[in-house]
């Protein structure tokens, strides 16, 4: 059966990626993660697609933030099949849809209680500073207020958005992959849970270039695909 695999735009971009590779920076992974998709299209009739124009829109932007050589945007057109799902046809099951709302449903409790906590604490530094004069009494509140709004935002995104698809260009995955029935390539937590409770096969983006360099190791050793 043909392969087809659907990109994140971490399947490009991924930390770990790099450093699993051992590239020096993100347009020498784009560069060489997209020769090796080159290969595996030519070699193995692969396809790899990207959800268009969410996810191509956001890894366009990403590598021009990097000034990334036009030759990389060749080759991101050329090897990468650009599609935008079918959003009225595909179908959910219900279970999903339920299993999310409720997930939501936690994330929200979670951060209120996580806001309370901080609200309390706030309350808890600014009654303590009370000797000094009135400037130095404004600015140790402002010191300490303000290490712990930096506290929350990371504690607060963490419990918010860890494990749940937070943007249209995550869901946009899902639903193409489901379209083809194709593999999910990604480094996000919330598209792989995804993944995983629709049925759909998921591959790290840090394992993928390994994968497809397994699949050109033995058509080198046998002479042939399969």
């Amino acid at each position: 059966m043909k392969q087809r695999f659907v990109l994140d735009t971490t399947a490009i971009t991924d930390t770990g990626l790099r450093l699993r590779e051992g590239y020096e920076n993100i347009c020498e992974s784009a560069q060489e993660v997209l020769d090796l998709i080159a290969i595996a299209r030519l070699k193995f009739d692969i396809s790899c697609y990207i959800p268009y124009p969410t996810v191509y829109g956001e890894l366009v932007s990403f590598l021009r933030r990097y000034n990334c050589s036009e030759d990389v945007f060749v080759k991101l057109d050329t090897w990468l099949v650009k599609k935008t799902p079918n959003r009225y046809e595909v179908k959910i099951p219900a279970a999903i849809f339920y299993e999310y709302v409720l997930t939501m449903r936690q994330k929200i409790n979670r951060g209120r209680k996580l806001a309370e906590e901080y609200i309390w604490e706030s309350s808890a530094v600014t009654s303590s500073i009370i000797s000094g004069n009135e400037n130095e009494k404004k600015e140790a509140v402002e010191r300490e207020i303000g290490s712990l709004i930096g506290k929350f935002r990371d504690k607060y995104k963490t419990t918010m958005r860890q494990g749940i698809l937070d943007s249209s260009p995550d869901l946009d995955v899902l639903l193409l992959a489901k379209e083809l029935e194709a593999g999910v390539v990604s480094s996000d937590a919330g598209i792989r849970k995804w993944s995983e409770r629709m049925g759909l096969r998921f591959v790290e983006a840090s394992k993928f270039p390994r994968m497809l360099k397994e699949y050109l190791a033995l058509v080198d050793k046998f002479g042939g695909s399969e």
